[in-house]
């Protein structure tokens, strides 16, 4: 049987390990990245929940968590071999090749020629903060308005129809007091002299002007709903695809629990706004204005009254404001953390069964929901005690002015019809004030959400799209693949120090690489790079000569695809999962592929076939068969470079041998760069680069470097004892 080769999983240097609550690969887009994010370079204390694998082979040390490998007894049966201790420290004699003092391979296995050069690294910086770690991104000054504009802008003649509607809305509702007022002063006088005339004008009046209220109410519903929802739509299209243009080193830090609750819980905050609060304002903005000017129209010291008590009712508005602006963001804050721990936890249900972990998950759930519910408290006691001063404040007003009116009204200085108008006009002007409450609530949660959209929106992809993007040359059809070159590259992820310190190394096009290291030597970070998934620090990564930050991304992936062992699949059918690699393929070409990669037989014997629904995450079939379908994914896209990350180190060994006869035909024709967990997988290899701590330290042909004395060698045969 084949032996894996690895007890440990492969990480970067200082990148984070898998964590233990969900089980799920950092980078995979499913799942939830840990706590500590992949380029925070900080360490993970040897005690902390995360320093432990998930895996069989037992505990990982802290230091080897973050890059360093710990030492291991026992037989070394691993390509992942760990030096001793957690620093970086040479390798003994014997284990590589001797280097020049200026880093150079001076004499590689085979004899050949070396084509790569890496000097020691450079000490790593202090760590710094990563604004990743807050729930809330940095958000630049004006974006939020911004923001909001942009979203209005193209809404710019439908919100002005809906103004229009809401304006004699108000004017229509507004009248009915007057009408009060001319029926108690003219019209009951003169219907005790039998005119009944005027009253009947009245009450038609009045019943007009409740119907044109209620029709253009109405209408403005109508107007400001597709206004707001139309607003919605683009909001949530924006996140969504700014999300997916965003590099994939922001999805290494920043969780997809926070982007669900950007996209759900902060986007249905400005829905609230949009669909009740801003009518409020404007409804209070506009009867404000209305009632006043007719109070000072019926009595300019009633008018004057009546505004005069405004000052201190202004006064509670901006201390309200004041105060739930913190309250509010805080409440914000607490709903995201607990959407993020419940996709953490739901995406990482295994391990959290395997490991036992519900009551610590419950217990850590709760407390979360329990902060939530304290601060969603606190900002339920800001708004009542606006409510409750602004109401006391309106009511001693209108208590006040009524007393002073009926002397007015007994001394025959001001007409009762007036003093009841007024009265209404009264109620009208404060009952708005409570309303005005529920728009400033509303406003602050969408304030507070919407900033953080905003800060969403800001974040720039730190792998851009070149200005005037360059096409890759013709390929030599004589010459499968594509040349692959890091000239001088340097790579340090954002956070910590440099993982790849002044690279060179070629790989000639139609050449398969497999390359091979202890935990944290460099591997996939080599394989990112080629992807540009990132950019290297300084230095070019070169395809067939060409940078590939001159190469619109569309260009790249056409060229170069990678094919990681988590092979995920989406909802829907196998033809569609194949199909994503062409999404113009047809029904043969896809069959066509599956059939090279050997996956024909077992999709024609699903339920559906091709048709079958492989449901979430490809959950379905097994993961040797989902292997197979990436890998006919990756030939039916048919690229130059194909990188295979551990395509192999998690399946059984039916699984294993399956998938490698479908990599020999995925390989044909293309450069290929394998990195590999199990010599098994290396044998298919042209070339095999053994790495340590961001250095080759061995370069040559499997027979080559199996029948030298470095540590390929001391890695082969363990696992050739291994299979005795």
């Amino acid at each position: 049987m084949t032996a894996p080769l690895t007890t440990a999983p492969n990480k970067e240097p200082n990148e984070e390990p898998d964590d233990v609550s969900t089980g799920e690969p950092n980078g995979d887009p499913g799942g939830e990245p840990s706590a500590v994010p992949s380029d925070d370079r900080r360490a993970v204390p040897s005690d902390d929940p995360r320093a432990v694998s998930s895996g069989a082979s037992g505990a990982v040390s802290g230091s080897e968590a973050n890059g360093h490998p710990a030492g291991r007894s026992g037989t070394v049966t691993s390509l992942e071999k760990s030096p001793e201790g957690d620093r970086p420290t040479p390798a003994p004699d014997g284990d590589r090749p001797t280097t020049a003092p200026d880093g150079d391979l001076s004499a590689p296995p085979g004899g050949a020629a070396p084509t790569h050069r890496a000097p020691a690294s450079a000490a790593a910086p202090a760590p710094a903060e990563d604004p990743f770690d807050h729930d809330d991104l940095p958000t630049p000054p004006g974006a939020t308005l911004a923001l909001l504009r942009s979203l209005l802008a193209p809404m710019r003649t439908r919100v002005i129809v809906a103004s229009v509607l809401l304006l004699l809305q108000q004017a229509a509702v507004q009248a009915g007091p007057l009408l009060v007022a001319y029926a108690i002063d003219s019209a009951v006088p003169a219907l005790r002299d039998g005119r009944h005339g005027p009253l009947i004008a009245v009450a038609a009046g009045y019943l007009a002007c409740a119907l044109a209220a209620g029709g253009l109410q109405y209408l403005f519903i109508g107007a400001s709903a597709r206004v707001n929802q139309d607003v919605l739509l683009d909001l949530r299209g924006r996140i969504f695809r700014h999300a997916q243009a965003l590099s994939i080193d922001f999805h290494e830090r920043y969780t997809s629990g926070r982007l669900i609750s950007r996209s759900t819980t902060d986007v249905e905050s400005l829905r609230e706004l949009l669909n009740e609060g801003l009518q409020e304002l404007i409804g209070v903005i506009l009867a404000f204005v209305y009632i006043s000017a007719m109070l000072l129209w019926l009595d300019l010291g009633l008018g004057a009254a009546a505004l005069a008590s405004f000052v201190p009712l202004y006064g509670f508005v901006r201390m309200y404001q004041r105060r739930a602006a913190s309250v509010y963001t805080a409440r914000s804050s607490a709903i995201a953390a607990v959407i993020v721990k419940f996709a953490e936890t739901m995406n990482g249900i295994r391990p959290v069964r395997a490991f036992r972990r519900e009551a610590a998950n419950d217990a850590e759930f709760s407390a979360l929901n329990r902060h939530h519910e304290r601060k969603n408290g606190d900002a339920i006691l800001e708004m009542a005690r606006y409510v409750v001063c602004s109401r006391v404040v309106a009511n001693i007003t209108v208590a006040a002015i009524v007393l002073w009116s009926a002397y007015r009204v007994a001394s025959e200085t001001l007409a009762l019809g007036v003093l009841a108008a007024a009265v209404l006009y009264l109620r009208r002007l404060y009952d708005p004030i409570d309303r005005l409450g529920m728009f400033l609530n509303s406003y602050q949660s969408a304030a507070a959400s919407l900033e953080k959209i905003a800060g969403l929106l800001a974040q720039a992809p730190s792998v851009p799209e070149p200005a005037e993007p360059r096409e890759l040359p013709v390929p030599d059809r004589e010459l499968p693949g594509r040349e692959v070159v890091f000239d001088d590259v340097r790579f340090a992820y954002r956070t910590g120090g440099e993982v790849l310190p002044r690279f060179d190394l070629t790989l000639a096009a139609g050449s398969t690489v497999a390359v091979v290291g202890s935990t944290g030597a460099g591997k996939s970070t080599l394989a990112k790079l080629v992807a540009r998934f990132y950019d290297p620090s300084s230095g070019r990564v070169l395809l067939d000569g060409v940078d590939l930050r001159d190469l619109s991304v569309p260009e790249l992936r056409r060229g170069v695809i990678m094919v990681t062992q988590e092979s995920f699949l989406f909802s829907g059918t196998v033809a569609e999962n194949i199909a994503i690699g062409s999404p113009d393929a047809g029904r043969e070409e896809i069959e066509r592929a599956a059939k090279a990669i050997g996956a024909h037989d077992f999709i024609t014997a699903l339920p559906d076939g091709y048709d079958t629904d492989v449901r979430k995450r490809g959950g379905r079939i097994s993961a040797g068969q989902r292997q197979l379908v990436a890998f006919a994914r990756a030939l039916l896209a048919d690229p130059a470079v194909l990188i295979l990350d551990e395509a192999t180190s998690s399946l059984d060994i039916p699984g294993e041998r399956a998938v490698q006869r479908a990599m020999a035909t995925v390989l044909r024709g293309r450069t290929a760069v394998v990195i590999a967990h199990r010599l098994s997988t290396v044998e298919i290899a042209d070339r095999v680069l053994v790495m340590e701590h961001g250095r080759v330290v061995e370069d040559g042909t499997p027979a080559d470097l199996i029948a030298g004395k470095g540590r390929f060698a001391d890695l082969h045969r363990a696992w050739r004892d291994s299979l005795a």
